[in-house]
């Protein structure tokens, strides 16, 4: 390999990214788990206390490498949030192109949530319930609102003054009508129920779900973490993107017995999704390093394909 290894900096990765690009390298992705590799996620921290790191590859194709995503917690000037792809040349292993993604990780990780509801939510789904008020919350919604008819928005927050400024961003940013409501109500009225939080026990009843709703949970990514009750596995259809990494560090590492079908199965047709308007059906999402890959090398093919710029 005599090209020099291509570098697409945080800014240029922010500028190329958007819902349709994201997308598309997610179901790419999702697709590739049937044939693709996965490796067990390395969990790191540095010095620092409260400093988290992960690192997690594949291979599919001639896509291989890692992704490193960090949370540094008390950066002020930076954000606290980063995430780093690394290809590599699949003949040599020689490095191929280093991307910094962390504005693109929030649209890849959305994607990943609207692929589940749309392969698996009710087709009528109208009302939107977020629990959760953080910067990824607001991609969610703005990623479910696109593949489903969304008339309402539910947000549930811990601090009222937090959700409040949440729903007044929704409507700002997509148009559609929000409201902060307590939990019990923003669960029972729930088509689709999107959980994105750190939380590390369950946010809400399971009696509270009504059937038909779809629950995409998109916090749980490492040990401990849990944003939902076990109690609900009895009686919904699960899904995931990783069933083995979905045991260890998503949210069925709290019931390990569970079977999660992968969500790549039934895009392709392999698996059955919703089987009745009245399942309820659940998708866990702790994020996989082909999601990274394929999302790495859409931002390339963008920039080379764009015109004007170049490597």
């Amino acid at each position: 390999m005599t090209d020099s290894p291509a570098f697409v900096s945080e800014s240029e990765s922010a500028a190329l990214v958007d819902d349709d690009l994201a997308l598309a390298a997610a179901h790419e992705a999702f697709l590739a788990t049937a044939d693709g590799s996965t490796f067990p996620v390395v969990i790191g921290s540095s010095s620092s206390p409260g400093t988290r790191f992960t690192l997690k590859s594949g291979s599919a194709g001639d896509l291989v490498g890692v992704k490193i995503g960090s949370f540094w917690p008390d950066n002020t000037e930076l954000p606290r949030h980063s995430s780093t792809i690394v290809l590599l040349d699949p003949a040599t292993g020689r490095l191929r192109a280093v991307v910094e993604a962390a504005a693109a990780n929030a649209y890849r990780t959305a994607a990943a949530d609207a692929l589940a509801v749309r392969a698996l939510a009710r087709e009528d789904s109208r009302t939107l319930t977020v629990i959760g008020t953080g910067h990824q919350a607001l991609h969610e919604v703005r990623a479910v609102s696109r593949v489903r008819p969304v008339e309402r928005v539910l947000v549930v927050g811990r601090r009222a003054d937090a959700a409040r400024a949440f729903a007044a961003s929704v409507t700002a940013v997509t148009g559609l009508p929000a409201e902060p409501v307590d939990a019990r109500t923003g669960v029972a009225a729930a088509d689709v129920l999107v959980t994105v939080t750190t939380a590390r026990e369950p946010l809400f009843d399971a009696s509270w779900v009504r059937p038909g709703t779809h629950i995409s949970a998109m916090g749980t990514d490492g040990p401990g973490k849990q944003e939902l009750p076990v109690e609900i596995y009895g009686r919904a259809r699960l899904f995931c993107d990783l069933p083995e990494q979905s045991r260890a560090i998503g949210e069925f590492q709290h019931a390990p017995a569970a079977e999660p079908v992968a969500l790549g199965a039934v895009l392709s047709g392999a698996a059955r999704g919703r089987t009745s308007p009245e399942d309820v059906t659940v998708f866990d999402s702790s994020g996989f390093a082909l999601q990274d890959l394929t999302l790495a090398a859409a931002l390339l093919h963008r920039r080379a394909t764009t015109p004007g710029d170049s490597e």
